[in-house]
């Protein structure tokens, strides 16, 4: 019991022990940026797949920055950006907000095998995601 009673977390943040349904996604050309169309209409794509391609959008969105989406989607990486941290520092706030960039998702359960490769001006990642499905190798 809190020293505040009347305060209850909010309910829309409770996952309960019930079933998600499946999770679907339109499919996505990585390399060009575009939705993938078959026959004139968007593909769908589901499981594991469309998980795929929402870590791919989530990581390619700043958070805060559209109102389009909730303050709870997205990535924080920008701010990393000449910043003095350390490597090791700088390493480990990027694992951070990936991290909290994904685990918002109730289908994702764990990310793992976290890899962050600095390169001039670019950033190099790679983790496998354990989701409700299995497991997804993530490059970005």
């Amino acid at each position: 019991m809190s020293i505040f009673p009347f305060i209850e977390p909010p309910t829309d943040r409770i996952i309960k022990n019930q079933e998600l349904p499946l999770f679907c996604e339109y499919a996505w050309d990585f390399e060009k940026n575009i939705p993938l169309l078959l026959d004139g209409k968007l593909k769908k794509l589901e499981g594991n797949k469309a998980l795929e391609v929402w870590i791919y959008k989530a990581l390619k969105t700043e958070r805060y920055r559209y109102l389009a989406y909730s303050w709870d989607y997205g990535h924080e990486l920008e701010s990393i950006i000449g910043s003095t941290f350390s490597r090791k520092a700088k390493e480990s706030e990027v694992k951070r907000y990936v991290e909290e960039a994904l685990t918002v998702n109730p289908y994702i359960k764990e990310i793992s095998e976290f890899r962050v490769e600095f390169d001039k001006d670019n950033l190099y990642l790679e983790f496998v995601v354990k989701t409700v499905y299995g497991e997804v190798d993530i490059v970005v």
